[in-house]
């Protein structure tokens, strides 16, 4: 099944985290339960983000999808990409190696 990438930046008036409001939270939390979704569906093959702040901050899903218009479609699903607080820029991608880990 073919993989795709996309990146996640958030928008420029959430880079400093001490300007989020309740509703910006509640919208990240629910972005990471739609990823959790995903890998209990065995879609998602890895998420995770940069460790910096400020501008250059970003995340990356990688996952696996029939077409690339539906890795398009679950990006756009995604509530912090739908709801207009992280941007998002869809990749082909191709895991070449990759950590196996037990357990």
């Amino acid at each position: 099944m073919p993989e795709f990438l996309y990146q996640l930046k958030l928008v420029d008036r959430l880079v400093d985290e001490s300007t989020w409001t309740d509703a910006d939270r509640e919208i990240v939390e629910r972005h990471f339960q739609h990823l959790q979704e995903l890998l209990k569906d065995g879609v998602l093959i890895l998420a995770g983000r940069t460790l910096n702040d400020g501008p250059g901050r970003f995340g990356i899903v990688i996952l696996r999808a029939d077409a690339e218009a539906d890795a398009r479609r679950i990006m756009k699903k995604d509530p912090a990409v739908a709801e207009k607080i992280m941007s998002a820029r869809l990749y082909p991608y191709r895991v070449a190696l990759m950590e196996k880990r037990d357990g």
